[in-house]
């Protein structure tokens, strides 16, 4: 009989893949690795990995989408490999936005490998593509999936009360960060994502960190369980911006350090 979280879980209070609850998959990210686009992210959340290309703004024909109004328009493609591991299919969206005059910005995600995540994963390498492609934001959009360790239908309440009945294992439930394709097969789960505020600091920026601008529900859950699951993925979405300002700041201490070594060689010539 095959492991899985709900059993394994209440007894270890580790995960299959030996994480702990709280704690996120190993993230390699990188920036401008395609210098044929605008901005161009690669991003690897386990072994889900996804590649983002952007290209724009360009100057774009009025039409019935802009309305003619000198608004930008926003263009998203995702393809999914066939052979990512799931079921091979390709979406696309236009979203007006300010920003531009009569612009057009497309972005195009290609999911190369599926293990879970793979919204979250999305939108953080299109953060990152944006940013490389210099694109003005009020800040940086991090996602995150949290789920918890059970089916999550008995009200949170109830099942407190009988988590001794079973010689002495804890039943209650636990929120878990950062699925795995085997935990979002099994468990229910969403995906959440904020921004950070861009201010002094103040009361209000606080309270804007901890505003959810994406709430995406995959699977349904008593409602006295959601308070938990935000409060815990608003703190991935944290962990996340961290992981994503050090590749920012490690890609431009790199660009820094070329124009420096550039410089330098122009000076010493006679």
């Amino acid at each position: 009989m095959p492991l899985d979280t709900s059993t394994t879980y209440r007894l270890t209070r580790l995960r299959l893949d030996g994480r702990r609850w709280n704690e996120l998959r190993l993230i390699d990210a990188q920036i401008s690795t395609n210098p044929a686009s605008s901005g161009s992210s690669y991003l690897a959340t386990g072994n889900t990995v996804v590649v983002c290309n952007v290209h724009g703004p360009a100057e774009g024909k009025r039409s019935e989408t802009t309305g003619g109004s000198g608004g930008a328009v926003v263009s998203v493609v995702v393809n999914i490999a066939g052979f990512a591991g799931i079921d091979r299919r390709k979406k696309s969206m236009m979203a007006s936005g300010g920003g531009g005059s009569d612009s057009t910005i497309s972005i195009h995600v290609s999911v190369l490998s599926s293990d879970g995540s793979i919204f979250a994963a999305c939108v953080n390498a299109c953060t990152l593509a944006l940013v490389d492609a210099g694109i003005p934001m009020p800040g940086l959009l991090c996602a995150c999936t949290v789920g918890m360790s059970g089916r999550a239908s008995t009200p949170a309440a109830e099942l407190a009360q009988s988590s001794s009945r079973v010689g002495g294992i804890n039943e209650s439930l636990d929120p878990l960060l950062d699925m795995s394709h085997p935990e979002e097969m099994e468990l229910p789960h969403m995906t959440v994502a904020n921004t950070n505020p861009v201010g002094g600091g103040s009361e209000a920026d606080a309270e804007e960190a901890q505003m959810l601008s994406i709430v995406r529900m995959e699977s349904g859950v008593h409602i006295s369980y959601l308070e938990t699951m935000f409060a815990v993925g608003i703190d991935g979405c944290k962990q996340m911006r961290q992981i994503l300002n050090g590749v920012l700041k490690r890609a431009g201490k790199k660009v820094l350090e070329v124009e420096a070594g550039h410089s330098a060689g122009m000076d010493i010539e006679p």
